[in-house]
């Protein structure tokens, strides 16, 4: 189960995604006690009461290399750091994998659960984002990684 906000052309999106990936329509449940618990987590992560999720992940839609960097990802990135891709690519054995990196951070099915907003360029840029670079910055920001946007 995948919960999350964002804009009518941003959810639009993610939801086309996950119904050609899941070959079906994805169906909101927002009573479901299977629920309660990640959107607890997450909405306290939002609130800034929260660093770290505790949730059992299904890595079953994910394999191979992908799945290699973003279990990489969310054991070994904690809140508040940043990875390049290719050092990414290093800790699981691909040095030079720098794109492939960048290709799984696009598979990921759980952003901000499994933090891909926490991987940026070698060269001090954030780099690429699903959910758009405002929302990569504004993530950034709150786990104190870059200044509180002004406006």
């Amino acid at each position: 189960n995948v919960v999350f906000h964002a804009t009518d052309p941003v959810r639009d999106k993610a939801l086309d995604r996950l119904a050609s990936r899941l070959g079906g329509e994805p169906v909101e449940a927002p009573g479901s006690p299977l629920l309660a618990e990640p959107i607890r987590q997450v909405k306290a992560y939002f609130e800034g009461r929260r660093r770290d999720f505790e949730l059992p992940l299904d890595w079953s839609l994910i394999s191979g290399f992908n799945r290699q960097v973003l279990r990489e990802l969310a054991a070994g990135v904690p809140f508040g750091s940043v990875v390049g891709y290719g050092d990414l690519a290093g800790r699981v054995g691909q040095p030079g994998a720098a794109q492939a990196v960048g290709v799984a951070m696009g598979s990921n099915p759980l952003p901000v659960v499994v933090p891909c907003h926490r991987v940026v360029e070698s060269d001090g840029g954030i780099g690429g984002f699903g959910g758009g670079l405002e929302t990569k910055r504004k993530l950034l920001a709150l786990e104190g990684v870059l200044p509180e946007p002004l406006f």
